[in-house]
């Protein structure tokens, strides 16, 4: 039986908004309330090793923009509980503006950033991981001499297959069900670096 799915609800900031969001602290916060759930600027603060001051500042400026909002629960008057209105964050549209393409340069940076970090942290907690969770780690690469247009193609398949894993899988910001934990897969596809640009490696 083919497994329920659900709408997976994104945000498609304009160029503002993502300029606010590429703070690397925000990106983190943001990070944060998506797969963990609610939560005060108290307890972000001591994760993240920061002042609550600061994390308060930083949670304004993420729900200024959008990106946030004030928990329909609030279990203390004493603590404000915050949490993520979207569960991804798209960007690169096309048919922009070029401050939107410079922001979203700058975002990608910021992005990238903070997903080797976190690929670095996996790697470290690798062996203290279950045998079978270790099987379900794979680092690899693979360079294919594609037209844009397969290129292009083979992007689409690839996230299609992304987005509906997320679609049938439980929602973000709560506890998984049992037997299940949060799994991640970062996708990075590029022209190989140097031979469109005429740097190192290209052809000539």
């Amino acid at each position: 039986m083919k497994a329920p799915t659900r709408e997976i609800t994104r945000i498609v900031p304009d160029a503002t908004a993502l300029k606010a969001l590429t703070h690397p602290v925000r990106l983190r916060m943001l990070g944060m309330l998506r797969i963990d759930g609610p939560a005060t600027a108290t307890g972000l603060a001591e994760r993240l090793g920061l002042n609550s001051g600061a994390t308060s500042y930083h949670l304004r400026q993420l729900a200024q923009h959008g990106f946030i909002e004030e928990a329909a629960e609030q279990p203390s008057r004493r603590d404000r509980w915050w949490q993520a209105r979207h569960e991804s964050t798209s960007f690169f549209e096309p048919g922009g503006t070029q401050e939107q393409f410079d922001t979203s340069v700058a975002f990608a940076q910021a992005a990238l950033s903070e997903q080797v970090n976190l690929m670095q942290r996996a790697q470290d907690e690798f062996v203290q991981l279950p045998p079978d969770w270790q099987a379900t780690t794979q680092i690899s690469d693979f360079t294919i001499a594609m037209t844009t247009e397969q290129a292009n193609v083979l992007k689409g398949k690839l996230l299609e297959l992304l987005w509906q894993a997320m679609r049938e899988a439980p929602g973000l910001g709560s506890k998984p069900p049992p037997g299940m934990e949060l799994y991640t897969v970062m996708l990075h596809a590029f022209p190989y670096p140097g031979r469109l640009t005429g740097g190192q490696g290209a052809n000539k």
